[in-house]
């Protein structure tokens, strides 16, 4: 993994347990974000076409995961709701 946990993150009080659990939830689709451009890269990379179609199908799996984890977030996070609404419209009027 590309990203790191930050240390000491266990240690979170009882009470901002719903924050740690978004916070957790980031680092998930972090994750998933870095094995998806670790395999398609991996698929640039593959000489045969078998191998290029499995980093390729593994990759296409991490986004269904980053769908799953952004789900949950948006369950967790009602500002993270709002603040993508706003990244939305701010690309619907720059395009």
């Amino acid at each position: 993994m590309l990203s790191e946990i930050p240390k000491g993150f266990g240690k979170v009080k009882e009470e901002s347990h719903q924050k740690a659990d978004s916070e957790l939830l980031r680092i998930g689709i972090i994750a998933e974000l870095d094995a998806i451009n670790l395999y398609e890269q991996l698929a640039s990379l593959a000489k045969d076409e078998t191998v290029k179609k499995i980093f390729l199908d593994i990759a296409k799996e991490e986004k269904t995961h980053v769908g799953e984890f952004l789900a949950l977030l948006l369950k967790h996070d009602e500002e993270q709701v709002k603040e993508l609404e706003e990244g939305k419209k701010e690309v619907e009027e720059l395009s």
